[in-house]
């Protein structure tokens, strides 16, 4: 027996762009972030306009909890090839475009039942957002939204991708890539009206277009992540 398996599974990477080199700014913002998401110990792969020390910027967001996994080919390339951490080729990224309508709701967190009360600390508020669009997502642009779901009333083309921390509803045909539940929303959801895509995934669980159910191909689809944490394809009766 082999002492080594491949198994298939999509890891879902962050990427971080850093247009300053102020370490004290970068921890400031990041840490705003971090308190408004459910990015904690997620996998991220570092890019930056300007140059900066890399060995600092990693264990700068080691201490925010966050797994620093490569850098993208650039100004960090050479730093990251002298300590021998990976560089991932440069790419053309996508547009990313902005919704027609955004709407945040504002919520106070519940505090635990076995946390003490303490009288100078202020309720926690979280922020949930939902995006709608109503054009059709064209080869090369880009939906995300970080705080909750999306919801598309048109078509998705080849070549682009819809991303949201919560669920995806896409009422027309999807050829591009949707991926729900990013940073680890196990719950999420995708619906869509016609699925032809090139890949879906939930929390990092993922399908490419050859392994989606044929019986499910152009047809509406609901997909989940059932008890085994297993991509779920079920038809939509409409």
């Amino acid at each position: 027996m082999a002492d080594i398996r491949i198994t298939g599974r999509m890891v879902n990477f962050t990427r971080l762009t850093f247009d300053t080199n102020d370490h004290d700014v970068i921890r400031q913002q990041l840490t705003t972030m971090l308190n408004e998401t459910s990015y904690q110990g997620a996998l991220v792969v570092l890019d930056s306009t300007v140059e900066q020390e890399l060995i600092a910027l990693i264990q700068l967001l080691i201490d925010l909890d966050l797994q620093p996994m490569g850098v993208i080919d650039g100004v960090l390339g050479d730093q990251a090839r002298a300590i021998q951490f990976p560089v991932l080729p440069a790419d053309r990224p996508l547009q990313r475009i902005k919704p027609t309508q955004e709407q945040v709701v504002e919520k106070t967190a519940n505090k635990p039942e076995n946390q003490q009360s303490v009288t100078s600390s202020q309720p926690k508020t979280v922020s949930y957002a939902s995006s709608y669009h109503d054009e059709i997502l064209r080869t090369g642009q880009c939906i995300v939204q970080d705080h909750g779901d999306v919801i598309i009333n048109a078509g998705i083309n080849s070549g682009s991708e819809v991303i949201a921390s919560g669920n995806i509803h896409i009422y027309g045909n999807v050829r591009g890539r949707v991926i729900a539940g990013a940073g680890g929303n196990t719950s999420a959801r995708i619906f869509c009206h016609s699925l032809e895509a090139e890949l879906v995934s939930i929390a990092g669980t993922y399908c490419v277009a050859d392994d989606i159910p044929q019986n499910m191909i152009k047809k509406p689809v609901h997909i989940f992540l059932n008890d085994n944490q297993e991509l779920e394809f079920k038809a939509l009766e409409i």
